[in-house]
């Protein structure tokens, strides 16, 4: 029968506040805040919801002593939570305001709702990134692969992902030209290759490839690279001379693309590091 450990470290502190905050974030907007059905409400109550459920799970696991009965990798699982939980709830409090409080007619009940949404969810955001801070690998110290820089550019790059897909889906940006049609097969298939690594070293799974797991990131990144700089130029190129070239979505997916880019560059330039310089 397990007993319950109690930690009291500083990082155990920090899940416990995020736990809280995205608690009321979700609590406050689902009761009271009288959102509309739309995709971006229904985005910002996930980005909690699903931050919630996660670091609850996590901090019963630890407070149960199960980590070594959990059929993933506990030096990579946890960080990996909380650095999508960052994200989520950071990308909630800048479209929750955004849409939600911004030039919006509403009763004083539901504005009061709103903005404790938005000051949780930003406190929620907050505690994530310091969660992260105290969970990534430092310099010199064996961690496992999520806990190090690359790791934590490939939650970066499948959430930014995750983004794009969403602004050019609703609704469909890239289907009237082929180098566009090109551009939405960069993102998945990278989308789902860095998943895929995610996946590997949460599950403990990168002996299950054929090659050595460095050489595999580096031939990937390099791949990776070469595709998002193509979709990098490619897209606003050919969406910038189509009717609904200024269209808010149209600019953020451009932008998010550039940023990926670079994200991928880096990671490219950390995976030669480890293969030709480490190894």
């Amino acid at each position: 029968m397990p007993l319950i450990v109690v930690p009291t470290s500083q990082l155990f502190r920090m899940r416990v506040a995020a736990l809280l905050f995205t608690c009321v974030a979700f609590s406050a907007a689902a009761h009271g805040a009288y959102l509309p059905i739309t995709v971006m409400a229904d985005w910002c109550i996930f980005c909690w919801a699903f931050s919630f459920a996660c670091t609850l799970l996590v901090l019963l696991v630890e407070l149960f002593g199960l980590q070594a009965r959990v059929p993933v990798s506990w030096s990579n699982f946890p960080i990996t939570v909380a650095c999508y939980a960052a994200l989520l709830c950071l990308s909630a409090s800048i479209i929750f305001p955004v849409f939600f409080l911004r030039h919006q007619l509403f009763y004083r009940v539901a504005r009061d709702h709103r903005i404790v949404s938005t000051v949780f969810s930003c406190l929620a955001a907050v505690a994530y990134m310091g969660e992260v801070s105290l969970s990534k690998a430092r310099p010199g110290e064996v961690a496992g692969y999520m806990a190090t820089a690359p790791g934590l550019l490939k939650v970066c790059q499948t959430f930014l992902a995750c983004i794009i897909f969403i602004l050019i889906s609703n609704p469909v940006t890239y289907d009237h030209h082929p180098a566009l049609t090109w551009c939405m097969a960069v993102y998945c298939i990278c989308f789902i290759v860095s998943m895929a690594v995610v996946v590997l070293c949460v599950g403990e799974w990168t002996g299950c490839l054929p090659i050595p797991f460095s050489k595999f990131l580096l031939a990937y990144g390099l791949l990776a690279v070469i595709m998002y700089l193509s979709a990098t130029f490619l897209w606003p190129v050919f969406q910038f001379n189509y009717r609904r070239n200024d269209d808010p979505e149209t600019i953020a997916a451009s932008v998010i693309t550039a940023i990926n880019f670079l994200l991928y560059f880096a990671d490219l330039v950390y995976s030669a590091t480890l293969v030709f310089v480490s190894g």
